[in-house]
């Protein structure tokens, strides 16, 4: 039986590597894509050999809100440096990534936290989105069936939809991952996640398309819980750069702390 999806919760959760549950290219493509090409897109929506860039993430529940502006770099798959520069009492809170593992850094008490696995379900920097979609390299061609299970127009766009089952080995924790796209470019329009009781746990929405770094990119996302569609994580991508010149080196605990 493959675990439950983690709850989505209020507390702290790196959006630095938001990017990297996406990426590629997407100019308008004349040909058609298979289900299986489309999802490769997905996958590789916002990744490069390497990338740098500086987001916004707004986070609303019903006691707070917060917004943060976080930059961030990332290598691969594997390696991933995030760091707060305001507002000023958030400044210099940093999260790194290498492999499995997530550090964080706390600037107040000069302090760096090897997060353990019993903190892999907890959010980054208040968002709803969990340590555990850090680190998961899971990618929907290889652990996922899947068909296309719509084609038409929705929200004013000719759309092509894809309804993703995990294979029984798979190390994933949703029951049902549905991802919808454009037709005329194959960018994701949206994200459905279910629970392995196939309810709906949250949706990741993908809007104001436009330029990225040498792509063509939705450059705000939104995800909403199912269970509190009061509450909200925005991103807002504001620069990003793919394949620049970074050393492994650089994705270090002593980068971590500057």
């Amino acid at each position: 039986m493959r675990p439950r999806a983690p709850k989505i919760r209020c507390a702290i959760i790196p959006a630095l590597f938001v990017w990297t549950l996406l990426a590629s290219p997407a100019p308008v493509l004349a040909a058609s894509l298979t289900p299986k090409e489309i999802l490769d897109r997905v996958d590789d929506l916002y990744r490069g050999k390497s990338s740098s860039g500086l987001m916004t993430m707004a986070v609303t529940t019903i006691h707070w809100k917060r917004t943060l502006k976080i930059k961030w770099w990332s290598k691969g798959k594997e390696m991933s440096l995030a760091r707060i520069i305001a507002p000023k009492k958030e400044k210099g809170t940093a999260t790194l990534r290498s492999g499995t593992d997530i550090w964080n850094y706390l600037p107040k008490v000069k302090r760096i936290i090897k997060l353990p696995s019993s903190m892999m379900s907890a959010s980054w920097m208040g968002s709803h989105f969990t340590n555990d979609d850090l680190v998961k390299e899971s990618r929907f061609t290889e652990d996922y069936d899947f068909t296309s299970t719509f084609e038409g127009t929705r929200r004013g766009f000719d759309v092509i939809e894809i309804t993703c089952i995990p294979k029984p080995q798979a190390a994933v924790v949703w029951g049902k991952v549905v991802i919808t796209v454009r037709r005329s470019d194959y960018l994701p329009l949206d994200s459905k996640y279910y629970d392995e009781d196939m309810r709906l746990a949250r949706t990741m929405t993908f809007l104001e398309i436009g330029r990225l770094g040498d792509r063509t990119l939705p450059k705000f996302l939104i995800i909403v819980p199912e269970n509190k569609p009061w509450e909200k994580t925005e991103i807002r991508y504001e620069d990003f750069s793919f394949d620049i010149g970074l050393q492994d080196g650089f994705f270090s605990l002593r980068n971590l702390q500057k």
